[in-house]
């Protein structure tokens, strides 16, 4: 069942339905579901479909010929001699009183085999399909190839398209919805699992519980999530080995550039180039403390992707173990209390951000936040290093927003509580604070007792699919 991507289906739909030409470049990370949202839209529209193969220029011009023909002619004739023969062939077929989508999935295959072709796709728009009812849809896996070669300023094609899309993973709301009959808690446990990412999910058996769906689908020889950030990162990148070094690093707490370096001991120089690769194919993000610039030297890094996070912090280093201990064992280990609970923290704080500014999307929160995320560095009062889980800061920034948030067996209690509040010192020039405490597992009687009094709201799991009166956020 096709779930979600309401949105781009939307965008996608408006651009249809205009009279003049249009072109959309469409691209995102592999398994993100590009490809699905393509064929919703061409079954949708009979567009013209052709999906390059990583094979040579002229074996994916004979099936660019024989899409085409077979399209207009319901039969194929002969190849054409090169692309330009081809989209002329297109320009005598289009009728200006019906839009023609055509749809190119995967165009770096065709590209970087044939560089050329975006010069004679650029001159193709320019002198004939201009003036065309024609809805040109270009897609691409590699992220960096799409920016870098058909958005960049350096590309034959700049300023051609006319909208572009980087299709991303599903929120932990939207990802809640392949799993209906789950606990609220399961459904954050899968995301903090799996991600956003439609075919993981889907990969999941929704009448299994999660652990055995680690077992099974994670764990199990040959399974199709086993070795999946092998294959990832074989595909987009020349030397995983150093890549493997630097994900596994970053995903046991070394999140600085100088511990990345010297946990996998390379010059920070050199590690630097390295995490600017990760970043420009969504593997990993560079973060700064909330209300800071981009060159903050408090800066660190995080992997983007839960799945690969989840892979490089359970299985990377104890594969092995694992394999011993068998699949069973293994997926009860991971689900250990005091496992998953530490692995869910920090996801759990990004889980609680995407809500609030949910909320604050619906006009459900007291200020629309300019600036929101994690804040980490010094609080005089306190005298000493502390960070807040999430923060969101108005327009005018002396009104805050400060969100503790748990992971854990124990309820939220009196020293929770307190912690929370004392944060309010970090920005001693606030007029208004307000409080939010997300816990896995409650509140003790006395943070109930004294929430109300310090404008503190109290929320758990359930609430985050559901607004406190009742109706589905989204």
């Amino acid at each position: 069942m096709f779930l979600g991507r309401k949105e781009e289906l939307s965008i996608m739909e408006e651009t249809f339905c205009s009279k003049k030409f249009e072109f959309l470049v469409l691209y995102g990370k592999r398994r993100i579901g590009k490809t699905s949202l393509l064929k919703m839209f061409a079954q949708k529209h009979n567009a013209l479909f052709f999906s390059a193969q990583e094979k040579n220029d002229a074996l994916n011009l004979v099936d660019f010929s024989r899409t085409i023909q077979e399209y207009f002619e319901d039969g194929f004739f002969s190849d054409f001699s090169d692309w330009e023969t081809a989209f002329r062939y297109i320009t005598a077929k289009c009728n200006d009183l019906e839009k023609l989508v055509l749809i190119i999935d995967e165009f770096p295959f065709i590209a970087i085999e044939n560089p050329s072709i975006k010069s004679i796709l650029q001159h193709t728009i320019d002198h004939f399909w201009k003036e065309k009812n024609i809805f040109l849809i270009l897609c691409g896996s590699s992220v960096s190839f799409m920016e870098d070669e058909i958005l960049a300023h350096k590309s034959p094609l700049f300023g051609r398209s006319t909208v572009h899309i980087e299709l991303k993973g599903f929120d932990y709301y939207e990802s809640s919805k392949f799993f209906p009959e789950y606990s609220s808690i399961d459904k954050l446990i899968t995301y903090g699992i799996l991600g956003g990412v439609p075919s993981y999910l889907d990969s999941f058996d929704k009448s299994k519980t999660v652990e055995k769906n680690i077992a099974s689908k994670i764990l199990r020889e040959g399974s199709f999530l086993k070795e999946e950030p092998v294959f990832l990162l074989r595909q987009e990148l020349r030397e995983p080995r150093i890549y493997n070094s630097i994900l596994e690093a970053i995903a046991s707490g070394s999140t600085k550039i100088n511990e990345i370096a010297s946990k996998i001991h390379e010059e920070p120089q050199k590690c630097s180039k390295y995490l600017n690769t990760l970043c420009s194919i969504r593997l990993i993000k560079k973060v700064v403390p909330c209300n800071e610039e981009s060159s903050s030297r408090k800066s660190i890094y995080r992997i983007c992707d839960n799945y690969l996070l989840f892979w490089y912090h359970f299985l990377f280093k104890q594969k092995s173990y694992y394999e011993i201990i068998g699949e069973e064992k293994s997926a009860s280990e991971i689900m250990k209390s005091e496992n998953i609970n530490l692995y869910m923290g920090r996801i759990f704080e990004e889980i609680c951000l995407e809500y609030m500014i949910c909320l604050a999307k619906n006009q459900k929160l007291p200020f629309i936040p300019v600036k929101y995320g994690k804040w980490w560095g010094n609080n005089p009062a306190r005298k000493m290093q502390d960070d807040i889980d999430v923060l969101l800061i108005d327009k005018s920034g002396v009104n805050f927003i400060i969100c503790e948030c748990k992971f854990k067996n124990e309820p939220f209690d009196k020293g929770d509580f307190e912690t929370m509040l004392s944060r309010r010192s970090v920005f001693p020039f606030g007029e208004r604070f307000y409080f939010y405490a997300f816990s896995k597992s409650g509140f003790s009687d006395w943070v109930y007792s004294n929430a109300a009094n310090n404008d503190v709201k109290l929320l758990m799991p359930d609430d985050l699919f559901f607004m406190q009166s009742g109706p589905k956020l989204i």
